[in-house]
């Protein structure tokens, strides 16, 4: 997906936070600043989307899972819509301490979870009283709501695309702790040193969000479809040796 400097633009991608929240190690990516807010480089801009969505497309072809960050209001349903579209892991409600650093207890809450809900579907619920069930069920829904998007997990992810890297600051840092990359919408208030592949830009707008998770969304699908490719030519490069046979 090719991102023109005028979609950015339209998109509004090129405002910043006002200069009193900045962050000054921000400063390679900041054109200017007016009415005191700081205003991006959008050039600057459009190459950090670009090297971002080719390192992701990159990742989904050595088949690498990537999990998706956002929990702020205005962000968290486009991005759940974005993996989802893509069959990656997300996390839009909260991030929970020690998703990365200490996955074991994490596994641990989705088998609990996965018990319960087979539990619950096997009938093994009709034996407890009525108030029991309810308890049983908000527990459901609470393990749900929490662990829901990353219930396909088995181990740690690849890589990290986050939404907001200031916003989701706990995330960036377990991520960093173990040598997972990011992928990271960095604004003015951002640190950019502590991501990977940096897209300096405006991370509220709901058109800029939009803009930037549809573009790392279309590289994922561009990686997926290389592998359909491969998969396919494989298949039939197996098959004509099996003709010959």
């Amino acid at each position: 997906m090719n991102i023109s400097l005028e979609q950015l633009l339209e998109a509004g991608s090129h405002f910043g936070h006002q200069v009193r929240r900045w962050n000054p190690k921000m400063a390679p990516y900041i054109y200017a600043q007016h009415d005191g807010v700081h205003v991006f480089d959008l050039t600057k801009t459009k190459a950090g989307l670009e090297e971002a969505c080719e390192a992701v497309k990159k990742a989904v072809t050595e088949g690498q899972v990537i999990l998706f960050v956002a929990t702020k209001r205005q962000a968290k349903d486009i991005v759940t819509q974005a993996a989802q579209s893509v069959g990656m892991p997300f996390v839009s409600t909260r991030w929970l301490g020690g998703m990365l650093t200490n996955f074991d207890q994490i596994k641990r809450s989705l088998r609990k979870l996965q018990d319960l809900k087979k539990s619950r579907d096997s009938g093994e619920f009709d034996e407890y009283t009525k108030h029991e069930r309810l308890l049983l069920d908000r527990e459901i829904a609470s393990l749900e709501r929490m662990l829901g998007g990353v219930a396909s997990l088995t181990k740690t992810p690849d890589m990290l695309f986050v939404l907001d890297t200031h916003e989701e600051a706990t995330a960036v840092r377990e991520a960093n702790k173990i040598g997972i990359p990011v992928v990271g919408v960095v604004d003015t208030n951002g640190d950019p040193q502590i991501i990977d592949y940096p897209i300096p830009a405006n991370d509220d707008a709901v058109k800029s969000i939009t803009l930037l998770v549809n573009a790392i969304t279309e590289a994922v699908k561009e990686g997926q479809k290389k592998i359909e490719i491969e998969t396919e030519k494989e298949n039939k490069k197996k098959a004509k040796e099996e003709k010959k046979l």
